[in-house]
């Protein structure tokens, strides 16, 4: 079934590739089609997931025969963790797909080649076990993200901000390949599975963790690494937007989770506390700055390193909950802030600007929108029955067991994010209404469709969280991530 879930994409872009450049709608429909393929076989894979635990889905992927002597076969499987991501990132495409539908105007054939060749590249680094390889698809993802952001973006320093995206990115993945090559010189493998068995040497490990920890922590991104993002979603187009959010950010994550406690555990626990600080420090200091933004993504953007502070609280507390806690968090984030990017983008389609400021008494005049608006930022402010709530709830879990000082500066950081979250939309949606935004359309159809699945999953993990729960849970025990 993995097979199939890279076969599907890669037949999208073969027949894009042959559908004629002036025939847009066909080209939309088409990539529209394949993606949605693509996720029905991610569903696919997760019904024949069996839940307990182990790697499942192996296969080998052969390098060319110069380098395959070297490092050997990579091997491609998912396991708990791996799975729910490549489920969002072949639900997110198809969804950037639709909202892209009428805003992106020149070189629709190369936007849509540029994002199933992203996704390929997503659901590659999810899915392997070799951390060349991982290295390789992790930087391979930079190449469209780039070329999306540059070509595509929205305002006047688009370039500017896809280079900030590109070498804030790249320099800090030189220390990674570092990191990788010193493995490979003490290990004479590449194989993930085989470097989790072997015992380093603690000084070693030291070393180590530093290169993954500054490629990392700059995806993430976490304090002080961060300038790169809001630059980066400010001038985005909403599709990079949404993949940036949803996913790219996720992959900080998803290598935090492989290469800290399984990989390095005596150099994960050593750096855990200025980890735990920096953390602490992303979810004050990202929750003040988001209450002193004037531009609606910027208030995203810096939502978002709030809300990534969380979930490296929750990684490096090592205990069960505060992993799934962080792995939740991350399903759900993508989700909420998402659509939020998604409801911005519409705003910005008709007034033609993103200033908090031109924006009063939308629920005048777009009250669909509005109710939407509502639930989302509710979500983001992670109510009760939200997918946000489950994963904030058990990292804070986890941060009051680490300790109980850690445990009420996150909680500050928690209360800052409804603050600023019920103030944004008290500002855009209540009061008179602005002169500004007279006598525009609510949500049309194709607007409304794109938000409605977002919304339902966010409350369907939350309200049925044991779905996710008890597959995260299953792999981080049998793979003794943690001690139970």
């Amino acid at each position: 079934m993995l097979e199939l879930v890279f076969i599907t994409p890669l037949i999208g872009i073969f027949v894009i590739l042959t559908t004629p450049r002036d025939n847009i709608a066909r080209l939309w429909k088409r990539a529209l089609e394949w993606s949605l393929l693509t996720l029905t076989m991610t569903i696919l894979l997760w019904a024949s997931f069996d839940g307990e635990g182990q790697l499942q889905g192996m296969m080998k992927f052969r390098w060319i025969s110069s380098i395959e002597p070297i490092f050997g076969a990579a091997l491609l499987a998912i396991d708990g963790i791996s799975l729910f991501f490549i489920i969002l990132t072949a639900l997110l495409t198809p969804i950037c797909i639709l909202i892209s539908w009428n805003s992106i105007r020149f070189l629709i054939k190369e936007f849509l080649l540029r994002l199933l060749s992203m996704e390929i590249l997503l659901i590659g680094v999810f899915s392997i076990f070799d951390i060349v390889g991982f290295y390789i698809l992790f930087e391979g993802v930079l190449i469209p993200m780039f070329l999306i952001i540059g070509i595509w973006g929205s305002r006047e320093e688009k370039i500017q901000a896809s280079y900030y995206f590109f070498f804030y990115t790249f320099i800090g993945s030189v220390f990674m390949l570092l990191a990788i090559f010193t493995l490979y010189s003490h290990a004479g493998s590449t194989d993930y599975q085989a470097l989790c068995s072997l015992k380093l040497e603690r000084e070693l490990q030291y070393f180590i963790i530093l290169g993954f920890f500054l490629s990392l922590a700059i995806k993430i991104p976490k304090m002080p690494f961060h300038i790169w993002l809001p630059q980066a979603h400010v001038e985005a187009p909403v599709a990079g937007s949404v993949i940036l959010a949803g996913v790219l950010l996720k992959l900080g994550g998803y290598g935090f989770i492989r290469f800290s406690w399984p990989l390095l555990p005596d150099a994960s626990e050593y750096f855990a506390p200025l980890i735990q600080t920096l953390s602490l420090f992303a979810v004050i200091y990202g929750s003040l700055t988001t209450c002193r933004q004037v531009d609606l993504k910027r208030i995203i953007a810096y939502s978002s390193v709030a809300h990534m502070g969380l979930v490296t609280l929750g990684l490096f507390s090592h205990t069960v909950q505060g992993l799934v806690g962080a792995v939740f968090l991350m399903l759900g984030h993508g989700l909420v802030s998402s659509a939020l990017f998604i409801g911005v983008t519409l705003l910005y389609e008709r007034f033609h600007t993103r200033l908090v400021k031109y924006y009063r008494g939308v629920a005048v005049t777009m009250p669909l929108f509005a109710m939407l608006l509502l639930i989302l930022v509710l979500a983001n402010a992670s109510i009760p029955l939200s997918s946000n709530f489950i994963g904030e709830f058990l990292s804070l879990l986890a941060a009051f067991e680490y300790s109980i000082i850690e445990g009420v500066l996150a909680s500050f950081g928690v209360v800052l994010s409804a603050g600023y979250s019920i103030y944004l939309y008290n500002r855009v949606c209540f009061g008179a209404p602005s002169k500004f935004i007279y006598f525009f359309r609510d949500l049309n159809r194709r607007e409304f469709y794109t938000l409605v699945p977002l919304i339902l999953l966010i409350f369907l993990m939350g309200i049925f969280p044991f779905s996710v729960v008890d597959v995260v849970k299953g792999s981080i025990i049998y793979q003794e991530w943690v001690s139970v």
